[in-house]
């Protein structure tokens, strides 16, 4: 017999067919009502046991989180809530669970609890509506670049630079910890190690993904990075995954074009495929909402702030446009600002970030042309000397989700850039040969992967979003 999906069972009309199901009892009641889940939909089917049927040590394991294996007789329902039920004929317990034993009981349960179950937290059904939605948005990544025409590049994992300067990275080495070999300066000496030289997870595969554009033309990374900063916030994780595109003959207004249709895209599919997923991580976000102050509350609810996105042409605006309005706003000016705006040259926070896009333009926002104090050494110098071709794109109640640039092409100038933020020229040769043979204008961004399931979903942690977190102590799971 063909085993069946309940996502499939629920909205078919072919009653009376005879058919398998397979998953996990959410709930057993009046020794007759088995509320069953395979994880294809956030929905539970029904299926209706006459318990007459069935013998008493049966009966007793149909307990929640026990995976069964059930044939019955597809049917309307009789009952309110749902189209269809199963007329239970045959039950076969897979795989039973002790109720005093296992932890994911049919009541709530705090997020905090639930990270400290992440094998099991996936049964609920708040993280899996996250994780098909989750699911969905690599889907609608992969699917979006191959429609336009950009190939695949799989960066390195280990690499010895940091492309983004702040020497927050996890080293990797085979060298003994107790007792390393050291050199004549009686430090450890990296010749002796695996790589013969000093080696790190990955922070980005953006500077390898400039290598490939400068062939392929158009190419995206996709693929886990590793940030070794000790900050235990619900912002911040050790390991995530980033999306990083980089495109030869692009400036940076081709290249804000490429983020903003990308995003508009992505956000569209999951609009479209994950309608269940949405409204119950809506309704979720609602409830939950009610408990906080009402200053704290989200002014939009969660898909009409998604179709906020997408229905709206992104603002775009520079950086010293931007540090006007706000040195002028009712917040700065009232002091109601964590960090007061004083001058231009300020490093933009959350909150300011947000009342551009929430409460001034009433959009999503894109900053351009940024100090080049505070950006990276391989964004292209303007003209004035004092910026570069940065850009940000700021979200609703997030924030910034996407940092990119114009990439510098000019060999002497970025030769110069490296030299004055005293970064090795040699760890970068490679890199910066790529000025050297056949270079042209080219820009890229990244865009933090679970930064964008974090906004999509409406959940305010992090770690509620990736499968099993990594943060400062601990790498359980």
């Amino acid at each position: 017999m063909e085993l069946k999906s309940i996502k499939e069972l629920l909205s078919s009309d072919k009653l009376l067919q005879e058919i398998c199901v397979k998953g996990w009892i959410r709930t057993f009641r009046s020794n007759r009502f088995i509320a069953l889940n395979d994880g294809s939909t956030i929905h539970n089917i029904q299926c209706v046991v006459d318990y007459e049927n069935f013998p008493e040590d049966t009966l007793r394991q149909l307990n929640t989180g026990a995976a069964v294996s059930i044939v019955g007789t597809l049917v309307e329902s009789q009952g309110k809530g749902q189209a269809v039920e199963i007329q239970v004929k045959e039950i076969e317990i897979l795989g039973g669970a002790n109720p005093e034993e296992f932890p994911i009981q049919p009541k709530k349960h705090s997020l905090e609890f639930l990270r400290e179950k992440a094998h099991l937290r996936i049964r609920t059904n708040t993280f899996g509506a996250i994780m098909r939605v989750r699911s969905a948005l690599s889907f609608a990544v992969h699917n979006y670049f191959r429609a336009n025409g950009f190939n695949y590049v799989h960066t390195p994992i280990i690499t010895g630079s940091d492309a983004e300067g702040a020497g927050e990275m996890f080293r990797v080495t085979t060298l003994d910890a107790k007792n390393p070999p050291l050199n004549d300066q009686n430090e450890v000496d990296y010749k002796e190690d695996f790589f013969g030289k000093e080696t790190n997870l990955t922070v980005s595969g953006q500077l390898e993904g400039e290598a490939y554009a400068m062939a392929l033309g158009k190419i995206y990374t996709f693929g886990p990075t590793f940030r070794a900063e000790n900050s235990n916030t619900s912002r911040h994780l050790a390991e995530f995954w980033m999306i990083e595109p980089e495109v030869a003959f692009l400036d940076l207004d081709g290249n804000m074009d490429l983020a903003e249709d990308f995003i508009k895209n992505v956000l569209g599919y999951v609009l479209e495929h994950c309608e269940d997923d949405l409204k119950f991580l809506e309704a979720r976000l609602i409830e939950e909402e009610k408990s906080k102050p009402q200053a704290q509350r989200s002014e939009m609810k969660l898909l009409e702030k998604l179709r906020f996105v997408t229905e709206n042409n992104f603002k775009r605006v520079s950086y010293t446009e931007a540090i006007d309005i706000l040195k002028n706003s009712k917040p700065n000016k009232k002091k109601k600002f964590n960090y007061i705006i004083e001058q231009w040259g300020a490093d933009l926070q959350s909150e300011h970030e947000r009342y551009l896009v929430e409460k001034h333009f009433k959009a999503p926002v894109i900053l351009f042309d940024y100090p080049a104090d505070i950006k990276a050494f391989y964004m292209r110098q303007n003209e004035d000397g004092k910026t570069v071709r940065a850009m940000d794109i700021l979200f609703p109640g997030i924030g910034e989700i996407v940092g990119g640039s114009q990439r510098e092409e000019r060999y002497e100038v970025l030769q110069e850039k490296v030299k004055a933020m005293g970064i090795d020229e040699k760890e970068l040769w490679w890199y910066m040969e790529l000025r050297k043979f056949g270079s042209a204008t080219h820009s890229g961004f990244g865009l933090g992967f679970e930064r964008l399931v974090l906004f999509t979903t409406g959940m305010s942690n992090i770690r509620d979003v990736i499968p099993f977190p990594r943060t400062p102590q601990n790498a359980e799971f």
